[in-house]
């Protein structure tokens, strides 16, 4: 036996490399020759033709997609009424529910081709029936008309018997065991089953101890039922990791690692007594690194030598998917063994896209167009073919095209099989049972309830609904056989194709206006090495600051009035090229505020980094704008003979009272609106955090900013309202408490002279509204993130959640369950969640509050929290929302529950609060999130998402009543307040006459 090879390092791609680079390496092997082409060609053809020749009148989930195409409203419709109408409990929210989803599309005209999801065989065809709906009826006024003709709870009881039949052409069985007794008959005739059991990932310690015990049942009962056929031919299971272990992921790792690996060891040692496949799912791409340094950690496990079952899922629409492969090779070889692989397309490509943005990443770790994938799947198919029998690939796939080339690369028709999922590719591997009876295919079976299949179930809608999609389009007689079978390296054209052109890279996402800017994915290790290091470099003592005086202050007004007409005077492009020349120091500077942020300011290293990439949005955002308000001027109409031009100009000497919660974004924010609006600017940032104020002005005049324009007052509240009260000052631009702002208003309207304008942002009692049809995953994440993020000291915080009576015991359990595995402590650790709380006195009257909160209110989480200014995440329910007197800022989060019919309660609770910052929907329901909209004045309204980190130039945030004046900050109107207006007439007729006009009389 040879000596074992040493293990791989740890696995280190590129993260989102070049798709051009990829596409040239790719197409230049894709192509096997004219024989091999045509032999290609000829099966595909014959998979074609059986999927288009099967018209199953029972239906499936391919005739589904035919009748219910994603295009169209009814498919859409459809989806998000599968996805949420059988975890709804109360009758009155399933009615309205079912009637807002099915009056948006016309399902009369869907009849005899739906017939597989009839309840009664003559009401229902997931719309109703025309035997049903009379001539005339309009699909709007359908589902009034029915409810009247059956009544309500009919029409209830026959969409859910129907949410319910589809759900059965998805999923095996509710159960393992009425799974395993579906799936007998079809082993019998020699198919394989791969067993996944249904579930969203893990939020909370029970739920991942919930999910442990549900897949080692299910492996006893699989292993059991298995028989005596040896491997590959046994059936086998997959398994999620984030469905183990509430917090995966990767600035979690060393938790990971210690908590979750011993538990995949225990799984797999069950799956091996029975000699079961044992499939690690496929998990986000963010996730890849660490899902590859836990599989290792756990196939390297002495007690799993000598069993050839476990194995893996690669993703062949992420760009590292050959390097997975390489990395598994080498795994294998380093230990002897033998591994599985399935190679699947992907399943969160719309995720991936839309994370990749946000984070502002160089570029995407997927392939943008669908062709990039599939010729990538060939390669990687080819790939795994060659490192047989180490690895036993197994392609799941449902493209005829793709089928028909892996046929043509195999040879040993034992060593490799394909997959398909339950409900989809039935006539296509049937015709290639027919034609290749001797290479085997496995379903992968999902097996749960159906309450529990509603995430999967929309996602395969999105992957195989999708109009780009190979079954929608094989389905569709209209599409000829010859555009189907293009070849994937012929439909990208030229490696410069290979992206999609629609699909702009996430630092070009808001050109031509701006460059975005730049992040880093935190799941990638390089790149999460590389910042960390640098921030640690960084960490050094800065030297004390001076508290200025008020004579200080008023001097820096004087100095500030001197300045301004010099600083106005500068054209508008040199002025917002300063602010870009800041925009790209800061970001050359990144590390270095990053570690400000984290020393002074408390932020976790996630929150730092998305403060200092806000504020290099908020210098470019305004130097975009400014550009076009302070140019040349906007000429208006008006009569011949006469010129009318509007043109903006600052107002004077500007004063900038920002806070420390967001000490760099909301200072920058501040002082570059003001400043390319022409105004000399003196900023006065919070008492807390001194030197990042400092240290952004030191930035802000390396760029270019002369120090007449710009003046830092440094102090406590006595020196702000010193400079407030000056006479001098042109505006005052404030973000902070509501009462300071009270207090800021008063002085100016006291003072004589001109009126003075107050730009203010103040906080909020931040409500969300969650009714029955929310996902309670979703629910959780979103809660929590706005609750608990930034120790709960945003303005934009969640601070009172109204939950629908119904579901709110479940909802409640699974966020504080979900909040108890957040981690508190240094905020210079990448693996915290919840730094400290800003000083001692803040953290005493958020002490002062949960004393009071548990004499008060039911508790249902009271962590627990290290010594110094931290704070535990508590959860406190309320008798009723007037409790909750005024804003509590820090990371406690209030409850209520709501009745379904005492909604407008609830709106009329959160209107007496008198505040309009930010406010969270939770719901499935179009008219409800439509009525809480036109209802209440609030300045940002987030549906189904979390309602903190609005984005500069995409959601501007501010808000009205208690919660500030407006503009928005970051918005299209909030330079103008900071400008006075002129118009300038001439009479271009005084000189003797119009000659323009006589110009063009004939």
């Amino acid at each position: 036996m040879p000596d074992p090879l040493p293990p791989p390092p740890p696995f280190s791609a590129p993260y989102a490399p070049d798709d051009a680079v990829i596409a040239a390496r790719l197409r230049q092997d894709a192509t096997l020759g004219a024989e091999a082409e045509a032999r290609i060609d000829r099966t595909a053809t014959r998979l074609i033709e059986a999927i288009r020749a099967n018209d199953d009148p029972l239906g499936g989930v391919e005739d589904m997609l035919r009748e219910f195409a994603l295009s169209t409203k009814e498919g859409l419709a459809l989806m998000v009424l599968a996805e949420a109408l059988l975890r709804v409990p109360d009758a009155r929210t399933a009615d309205q529910f079912i009637e807002d989803k099915l009056g948006q599309g016309d399902f009369v005209n869907h009849e005899t081709r739906s017939s597989a999801f009839l309840v009664n065989a003559s009401a229902w065809a997931l719309g109703m029936s025309a035997r049903v709906i009379q001539p005339g009826e309009t699909p709007q006024g359908t589902i009034g008309r029915l409810t009247k003709r059956l009544g309500a709870p009919a029409v209830r009881a026959a969409t859910r018997q129907a949410m319910r039949l589809m759900g059965s052409h998805f999923v095996l069985g509710e159960t393992i065991e009425a799974a395993l007794s579906r799936a007998q008959a079809h082993t019998a005739r020699g198919s394989r089953y791969s067993f996944d059991m249904l579930g969203e990932g893990a939020r909370t310690a029970d739920d991942a101890h919930r999910y442990f015990e549900s897949y080692a049942r299910a492996i006893d009962a699989i292993g059991k039922a298995a028989g005596d056929q040896p491997l590959p031919d046994r059936p086998g299971i997959s398994v999620k990791l984030s469905a183990l272990h509430p917090r995966f992921e990767a600035v979690s790792h060393a938790r990971v690692m210690t908590e979750l690996v011993p538990q995949l060891i225990d799984l797999a040692r069950r799956a091996k007594a029975f000699d079961l496949n044992f499939t690690v799912d496929a998990e986000e791409a963010d996730r890849l690194e660490l899902s590859l340094d836990v599989i290792a950690a756990a196939f390297a496990d002495p007690s799993l030598a000598g069993w050839g079952g476990f194995g893996l899922a690669i993703q062949a629409y992420q760009k590292r998917a050959a390097d997975v492969i390489d990395y598994v090779d080498a795994l294998t070889r380093a230990l002897d063994r033998r591994m599985m692989v399935r190679l699947v397309k992907g399943a969160y490509w719309d995720t991936e896209i839309k994370r990749a943005q946000e984070r502002g990443l160089d570029g995407y770790p997927v392939f943008t167009r669908k062709a990039m994938t599939d010729l990538n799947y060939v390669a990687c198919a080819r790939k795994l073919l060659t490192l047989r029998p180490r690895l036993f690939p197994q392609f799941a796939t449902h493209n005829a095209l793709t089928v028909a080339t892996i046929l043509e690369l195999a040879d040993d028709p034992l060593s490799f099989e394909f997959q398909r999922l339950h409900g989809m590719g039935e006539a296509l591997y049937a015709q290639f049972g027919e034609d290749r009876p001797e290479i085997a295919h496995r379903t992968y079976a999902p097996v749960g309830s159906h309450r529990d299949l509603l995430a999967y179930l929309v996602r395969r809608l999105l992957e195989n609904g999708a109009n780009s999609s190979f079954v929608a389009l094989a389905a569709d007689n209209r599409v000829s056989i010859v555009d189907l079978l293009r070849r994937p390296a012929e439909i990208i054209g030229a490696d410069d194709k290979a992206s999609h052109a629609a699909i702009p890279l996430p630092a070009e996402l808001y050109r031509p206006q701006r460059e975005n800017s730049h992040g880093i994915e935190l799941g990638e290790r390089k790149a999460l090495g590389a910042l960390t290091s640098a921030i640690a470099a960084e960490q050094k003592a800065s030297p004390s600051v001076t508290p200025s005086t008020t004579e200080q202050a008023n001097a820096a007004v004087a100095a500030a009035r001197r300045g301004f007409k010099a600083w106005n005077a500068t054209p508008a492009t040199k002025r917002a090229a300063i602010l870009d020349k800041a925009a790209d120091l800061l970001e050359q500077r990144r590390a270095h505020f990053l570690a400000l942020l984290q020393s002074e300011g408390g932020k976790t290293l996630d929150d730092a980094l998305s403060e200092v990439r806000e504020a290099i949005d908020f210098c470019r955002y305004y130097a975009a704008l400014g550009q076009k308000l302070f140019g040349a001027g906007e000429t208006m109409p008006g009569p011949t003979g006469e010129s009318n031009v509007l043109e903006l100009h600052g107002r004077g000497a500007f004063v900038a009272i920002s806070p420390w919660n967001f000490p760099l974004a909301i200072f920058l924010g501040q002082v570059t609106a003001a400043l390319m609006a022409g105004n000399a600017v003196i900023a006065k940032p919070a008492e807390q955090t001194p030197r990042i104020a400092a240290e952004a002005v030191a930035l802000l005049r390396q760029a270019g900013v002369p120090p007449s324009a710009l003046h830092l007052i440094q102090g406590d509240g006595a020196v702000g309202a010193a400079l407030v009260a000056h006479t001098a000052i042109a505006g005052v631009v404030f973000t902070g408490s509501t009462e300071v702002a009270r207090s800021i208003n008063r002085t100016l309207a006291a003072k004589d002279g001109p009126i003075v304008p107050l730009i203010a942002e103040t906080g909020g009692i931040n409500a969300m509204i969650v009714d029955a049809t929310a996902l309670p995953e979703q629910v959780a994440d979103d809660v929590v993130t706005s609750a608990f993020r930034s120790a709960g000291q945003r303005c934009s915080a969640l601070r009172l959640l109204f939950v629908q009576d119904d579901v709110a015991d479940r909802m409640i359990e699974m966020i504080a369950g979900a909040a108890r595995e957040l981690k508190i402590g240094d905020p210079s650790e990448p693996s915290t969640h919840i730094g400290p709380v800003i000083d001692a006195d803040a953290k005493q009257r958020l002490d002062a509050h949960i004393v009071r909160m548990k004499q008060e209110a039911r508790v249902h989480l009271a962590g627990e929290a290290p010594s110094g200014n931290f704070v535990a995440p508590h959860i406190f329910e309320l008798s009723a929302a007037g409790q909750l007197k005024e804003e509590v800022f820090g990371p406690i989060l209030h409850v209520v529950r709501y009745r379904a019919d005492k909604l407008g309660e609830v709106l009329g609770a959160i209107e007496a609060t008198g505040f309009g910052l930010t406010l969270g929907i939770h719901s499935r329901i179009d008219d409800t999130i439509e009525h809480v909209i036109d209802r209440l004045q609030v300045g940002n309204i987030y549906v189904n998402r979390n309602m903190i980190g609005a984005v500069v130039g995409v959601q501007p945030f501010g808000g009205s009543g208690l919660s500030g004046t407006g503009p928005k900050a970051g918005g299209p109107h909030y330079l103008a307040r900071f400008a006075s207006e002129q118009t300038i007439t001439i009479n271009t007729a005084a000189a003797g006459g119009n000659a323009a006009l006589m110009a063009g009389v004939e």
